[in-house]
């Protein structure tokens, strides 16, 4: 589906065999304590649904049986090359045309996919060491990497790195792991109780491709450049075209309204998340607070200049913000109107909260609580 003449774009299983063999090994434990950790986090998926959804007052559908996995690396690797092949279908489609056409055909067809994959799967050997947790909203099926019910929708503890940052901080393992699950729960929860927010989300992210009229070269050069990044090929104080991120390169002017409803609903399932975990916390974390210190700490500290220049280029900053900005957004609503007022932010896309209203809560309040009375 993403060929012409049988050459890919992205050679898919190329990206894989790249990002598993440059993959960074994962702190030192033994076997036994491998198991512990996984039998732990497991454990930890399961008590944090009864935590998150008695919080939350949200019900999750009974018919959900949404997997919960503990992954390696490698694994967190496989199941978001899945998702990147299922979500990016329809964009790749339309840059294959586009190369069998335009200036920059010839080259494409020389680099080929395999570079194209060697260099994304550069780029997912960096971010493998760096994600605690996931859920993957629009996860297709895989041989090894399940996905649930409803075709979609998986959450990925990925042990390695949560042990990483625990020994890194230095706090209590048993509550540093908790924390982490209450965080990935509640994604979970905010897509099971809600049932059209997938399908939503989904039609905005087929509407942000649908208008992406990127030159395939561009594309191209935009992997190539966070590549480099990675690998010390860019001379030094070399910044690249504006530092602008790769959701920015493949924006386009009719695109600006739909990246500023996804941006606003990003924020808001990240915010909520984060608002949820240190709301359970103190009953069921002990040392919640000394977490939330280092943790905050160690996103404000961020890492070598070589990170900070990955961060930007992948959009990672933004997620930053996301955290940062949802918080506060949750938090102001839920202090003025309480948690059912808050929830009225699930009824319907319509009372999703602006970009806009995610900075001015109380302009979100206003409109939809007046609007129900």
């Amino acid at each position: 589906m993403t060929s012409i003449g049988g050459a890919e774009m992205v050679d898919w299983n190329l990206a894989v065999a790249t990002a598993t063999r440059l993959v960074r090994p994962g702190p030192e434990v033994t076997r036994d304590e491998a198991r512990a950790v996984v039998t732990e986090l497991r454990r930890h998926a399961r008590a944090s649904e009864e935590h998150v959804r008695g919080f939350t007052r949200l019900a999750a559908d009974a018919a959900d049986d949404t997997p919960v996995l503990v992954v390696d690396r490698p694994g967190w690797v496989r199941a978001n090359v899945a998702g990147f092949r299922e979500i990016l279908a329809p964009l790749l489609e339309k840059m294959q045309q586009r190369r069998g056409t335009g200036p920059g055909g010839v080259v494409l067809g020389a680099v080929g996919g395999k570079v194209t994959g060697v260099e994304l799967g550069m780029l997912l050997s960096f971010l493998s060491s760096r994600v605690l947790g996931q859920y993957e909203t629009f996860a297709p099926a895989s041989r090894d990497l399940p996905a649930g019910a409803n075709g979609g929708g998986r959450l990925l503890l990925v042990a390695p790195n949560i042990v990483h940052v625990e020994r890194e901080l230095d706090v209590a393992p048993h509550d540093f792991r908790l924390w982490v699950c209450l965080h990935e729960e509640t994604h979970r929860t905010q897509f099971t109780a809600v049932p059209w927010l997938r399908d939503h989300l989904e039609g905005e992210i087929q509407s942000f491709l649908a208008e992406t009229d990127v030159d395939p070269m561009t594309f191209l050069e935009r992997i190539r450049e966070a590549a480099q990044s990675l690998a010390g090929g860019r001379p030094e104080g070399e910044k690249g075209e504006g530092g602008r991120s790769l959701v920015e390169i493949v924006q386009t002017p009719a695109q600006r309204a739909i990246l500023s409803r996804l941006t606003a609903v990003m924020s808001l399932l990240e915010g909520h998340a984060d608002y949820v975990m240190d709301g359970v916390g103190p009953d069921v974390v002990p040392s919640v607070a000394e977490i939330r210190e280092k943790f905050q700490q160690r996103r404000a500290r961020g890492a070598s200049r070589l990170d900070q220049a990955l961060r930007r280029l992948l959009g990672l900053d933004a997620k930053l913000r996301q955290y940062r900005d949802g918080e506060r957004f949750v938090r102001a609503v839920v202090g003025e109107v309480g948690m059912d007022g808050f929830n009225r932010v699930w009824t319907s896309p319509n009372t999703l909260p602006t970009k806009d209203e995610i900075a001015k809560p109380a302009d979100w309040i206003a409109r939809v609580h007046r609007k129900a009375e």
